[in-house]
């Protein structure tokens, strides 16, 4: 679990217990309350506080747990990737997390399409190892990148597949069991590996209720409710895997498991149908089974929001998926679906999508479901609970009318989508679950509804299990007499209730343990606006659900979240794990310091700030906000670590520094003393200090203009091709322009803009601000430069400076009134600059309207192009391209602009996703240079690796080009660079 801060064991009902597991465990042992607080939650409603964390090495380490745990009668609840949506993944005692250590794909048999793995083992890492063969696990919940076999065997996972390859259940052949007795079992068929007493109760029970096992249980693809006791039936083989399958950790501990596999087909295509409302979506989609689809998928517009522009016509659409061994017979399928599908029922609209990406893109809205459903078109917080109930498919879109119906009477909204083709709707709710009032109301809800899914011959729980939001309200879907027996059966195997006590059987009520009853209940006194959280940043804490796509082992492709978790696969280095720890912070029960604990500092000290889960979290937590203010409490009127004065206060120290620029490159150069500097500093001794341009951005503008005494550069040629001002001639004066009266003017004439002279460029890459003018000149455009100096303040905020940061911006707004005023673009030529002037300058001065304008002004180097020089020609640079997207681009300004201008200067590749792992501060700082190195490892060094010779390398933000710099032997360059050197080239014939 890592070398913990605060490791000391918190205080627990449980005298000598972390000891005795210490002596007995060859795993890691973590009973500190940082280790507590990452999992007291998982992806539902509820929270529940354990003893501690171990995570066992193997088998024997599972056993001793047990043994211990029985010794002093501690609960035990297994946990994979803590994804559950019923609350089963949490619990009291001791949690058993099997995702650091026994997580090995143990064989994979290509003959026999098996594959032998232990429970920890993330589910793409197993069809990773699978496609190897051409094969993969049928199953796949949209965690897919995060949730682990074991907890898939647990919840009896399905995902969108099901229609053709089953649920979990179906595709399990054995498992390796240990009860909470220790004995060992090996599950399939028959009672052989089953222990005896155990056999002979189950067989009792079997024999004692057939008549109830074979009327009790409802004929559905998506039960998922109860125990599987009719899978125990002499005509079903008595298949004990897929009875266990489900359990819900409460039967026994799953050490490994044998699982089938199934070859996909070569090639997909997907069949997009719309439909006038989701219930005329449900009534097709079981007509569409009898054509063998791979998926029958749906969701409405609700859902899909700004995405629905690329979908067919339509408020509700279904996602069909066709197979074929060729994308030809795949799409020829799928468009004979389509033709089915416009005979059989009132279509509004389909179409036929064969390209794999814009397939891809269509799934992420499926996938991201679960996370954006969280919060409606208004803000609004909604909340799982009932989430998955399945009825049968062809009464789903009479279900769906009667639910809809249901939600009016109790004032509620919410998003049905889920899995139309098997009758499993997914829906989160605006439910009030902060007052008394509304969680009485909730309850009473619940049982309406369970009502209503029972009268439609359905199954309370279609995919999620019942874990604690629905196990109460079993004896509703089977009645009295099946409850009983699931009690015998957890009996059996768990004479002591030790195993996940309060699930499935004998549980806890529904609106008991919610994790919203610790928070506090008035907003907390904070530094930013939160303006999608109405100010609360208990409320911001509160937008993480837990669905753990920051966990995913691999980043999204062209995606950013989490870097700093795939470097350590340690869940308080998760977006995840650093918002439970802030939960925990703002309960006090776990982490009981508030802004000083220890526990949350340390999960936040490798958050990179990059950004990356404001865009690519489906709910859209910024913990580089969070960051910065819990950094600016936790060090209030404290000394701060000696980088926060050092490049916190980069921009001041700099504009200081400027006119002795070559004296300190000489310093910086000679070892002795840059690592004299690094080591008061707060910088990692193994940095190179970047080195100060000999005459600042700023300066060499002035220079500039100044024969003109105007502040905007010469107006172009009538042709739009002005001079190419930069290094190689910098002494040219540009041609007289217009006269100007001012901002007003410039406005007037649509063809002016603001450089912003960000720290970055004027004191390190000034070449990148003289380039961006000569091609903005080029373009037709006339630049103009702030007269006094400016800053966005992003140094302090990362910092947790918020008092100063927010002084800083102050007077930049003061310095660009005149120009906002005026409705000019700014142009921001560092992506992390011009994001925090498009984000944190108006979350700090949410008062301000000027921070507004100011926001929504700001303009990237090749979005003011597109925007304002929309018939300029770009030169050609017909190179290929590598290098890096930066974190703040991706997040918050977007790059579709630059990846067009690339594409129109013929410069083309992608470039890498993910973080370049130097981010700002964060990779300067003493201690991560290992984890900034190891996230530049993940995607961008191998590419520039792989590049062949002549590529051009792009890194618009500083921080990429001196990662670049220094980690490998290419010269990163800025767009505006390569541009201008190419309108240099094409005056001059081609040189250079």
């Amino acid at each position: 679990m890592g070398d913990h801060i605060g490791r000391r064991d918190a205080d627990t009902p449980f005298p000598g217990l972390a000891a005795q597991l210490r002596a007995h465990v060859r795993g890691d042992v973590d009973f500190a309350s940082s280790a507590r607080a990452l999992a007291t939650m998982d992806a539902s409603n509820y929270r529940r506080v354990p003893a501690g964390v171990v995570a066992p090495r193997d088998a024997d380490d599972v056993a001793a747990v047990l043994a211990v745990c029985r010794e002093h009668g501690v609960p035990v609840v297994p946990r994979g990737g803590g994804t559950s949506i019923a609350g089963q993944a949490t619990g009291e005692g001791v949690v058993l997390d099997f995702t650091r250590h026994m997580n090995a794909i143990v064989a994979v048999d290509a003959a026999a399409r098996t594959a032998v793995v232990q429970p920890g083992v993330v589910l793409d890492d197993l069809r990773a190892a699978a496609g190897a063969f051409g094969l993969t696990f049928g199953p796949d919940p949209s965690t897919h990148g995060r949730c682990t076999l074991g907890g898939m065997i647990g919840n009896n996972a399905c995902g969108a597949h099901s229609v053709a390859w089953g649920t979990t259940a179906d595709n399990v052949h054995a498992l390796d069991v240990l009860t909470s007795e220790g004995e060992r079992a090996h599950l399939g068929r028959g009672y052989d590996g089953v222990p005896e007493l155990l056999a002979e109760g189950v067989r009792a029970l079997v024999q004692g209720d057939l008549a109830l096992l074979r009327t009790g249980f409802p004929a559905l693809p998506r039960r998922i409710s109860g125990y599987a006791l009719d899978a125990l039936l002499p005509e079903r083989r008595t298949d004990f895997a897929r009875a266990f399958t489900g359990s819900e950790g409460t039967l026994g501990v799953v050490t490994q498991a044998t699982v089938r596999l199934v070859e996909p087909p070569a090639a997909r295509a997907l069949a997009v149908l719309g439909y006038a409302d989701e219930s005329a979506a449900a009534d097709a989609a079981h007509l569409l089974l009898p054509l063998g689809p791979l998926t029958v998928e749906g969701m409405a517009a609700d859902l899909v929001g700004a995405g629905a522009g690329d979908l067919p016509a339509g408020a509700a659409w279904l996602f069909v998926e066709t197979g074929g061994a060729t994308p030809a017979e795949a799409v020829s399928r799928a468009r004979e679906l389509c033709r089915a599908a416009a005979a059989d029922g009132p279509v509004t609209g389909r179409a036929v999508v064969a390209d794999a990406a814009a397939q891809r893109a269509l799934w992420r809205v499926r996938e991201d479901a679960a996370g954006t459903a969280t919060r409606l078109p208004d803000g609004g917080e909604a909340w799982p609970g009932w989430e998955d109930c399945a009825v049968p498919p062809e009464r789903l879109g009479a279900y769906l009318r009667e639910f809809r119906a249901l939600l009016g009477r109790y004032g509620l909204r919410g998003a049905p989508f889920g899995h139309f083709g098997e009758g499993c709707v997914h829906v989160r709710l605006d439910v009030d679950l902060l007052s008394a009032e509304g969680v009485r109301r909730y309850r009473e809800f619940s049982g309406d509804v369970a009502e209503l899914v029972v009268a439609h011959g359905g199954s309370l729980s279609g995919e999620h299990g019942d874990g604690q939001a629905r196990a109460e309200l079993l004896p509703r879907m089977y009645g009295a007499d099946v409850v009983r027996l699931f009690e015998r059966f957890k009996d059996l195997w768990d004479p002591a209730g030790g195993l996940n006590p309060g699930m499935l059987v004998r549980p806890y009520r529904l609106d008991e343990n919610l994790r919203f009853d610790v928070l506090p209940r008035r907003p907390v006194d904070v530094e930013f606006g939160y303006p999608g959280d109405g100010g609360d940043f208990t409320a911001a804490v509160r937008r993480c659900v837990g669905v753990a796509k920051c966990r995913d082992t691999q980043p999204p492709p062209g995606g950013v979240m989490c870097p700093s978790y795939r470097v350590t696969r340690e869940e308080r280095h998760s977006t995840r794990g650093r918002a439970r720890l802030l939960h925990e912070m703002l309960a006090g029960e776990v982490v009981t310091d508030g802004w000083r604990s220890q526990e949350v500092r340390e999960a936040l000290d490798l958050c990179l700030s990059c950004k990356g889960c404001r865009s690519d979290c489906p709910v859209g937590v910024d913990m580089a906000t969070y960051k910065a203010e819990f950094l600016h409490h936790h060090y209030a009127g404290r000394i701060r670590p000696a980088a926060h004065y050092t490049m916190g206060w980069l921009p001041l120290w700099l504009r200081l520094a400027a006119p002795a620029a070559p004296l300190l490159d000489r310093l910086a150069a000679h070892d002795p003393s840059a690592a004299a500097v690094k080591r008061l500093a707060g910088i990692a001794p193994e940095r190179d200090l970047p080195r100060l341009a000999p005459e600042p951005f700023t300066r060499w503008w002035r220079r500039r203009t100044k024969a003109t005494g105007q502040p905007y550069a010469a107006e172009g040629h009538p042709t739009g091709r002005g001079p190419a001002d930069d290094t190689a001639d910098e002494t040219r004066r540009p041609r007289a322009g217009r006269p100007a009266a001012g901002w007003a003017e410039a406005r007037a004439a649509g063809t002016a803009v603001v450089l912003f002279p960000d720290t970055f460029t004027t004191y390190f890459s000034p070449s990148a601000g003289r380039a961006a003018v000569a091609v903005l000149e080029d373009a037709g455009l006339r630049v103009a430069v702030p007269p006094r100096p400016v800053c966005c303040g992003l140094t302090w905020v990362s910092t947790g400076q918020l008092g100063l940061a927010r002084a800083v911006a102050r007077r930049t707004l003061d310095v660009l009134a005149p120009a906002l005023a005026a409705g000019l673009p700014v142009v921001g030529l560092e992506p992390s600059c011009a994001a925090a002037l498009r984000t944190d300058v108006p979350e700090l001065l949410p008062g301000d309207p000027r921070a507004r304008r100011l926001a929504s002004s700001v303009r990237t180097f090749a979005q003011v192009l597109e925007e304002r020089a929309p018939q300029w020609r770009p030169p050609r640079v017909d190179r290929p391209v590598a290098g890096q997207t930066h974190c703040h681009q991706h997040a918050v300004l977007g790059d579709a602009a630059e990846r067009r201008l690339r594409e129109r200067a013929g410069m083309t590749g992608p470039l890498s996703g993910g973080c370049c792992g130097l981010a700002g501060n964060f990779g300067f700082e003493t201690g991560h240079y290992e984890v900034s190195e190891a996230c530049a490892e993940e995607q961008l060094l191998p590419a520039l690796r792989a590049a062949p010779e002549g590529t051009e390398v792009v890194a618009d933000g500083f921080s990429c080009r001196t990662q670049i710099g220094q980690l490998s032997d290419r010269r990163a360059r800025h767009t505006a660079e390569i541009l201008a050197e190419a309108l240099r080239e094409a005056a001059t014939g081609g040189q250079k």
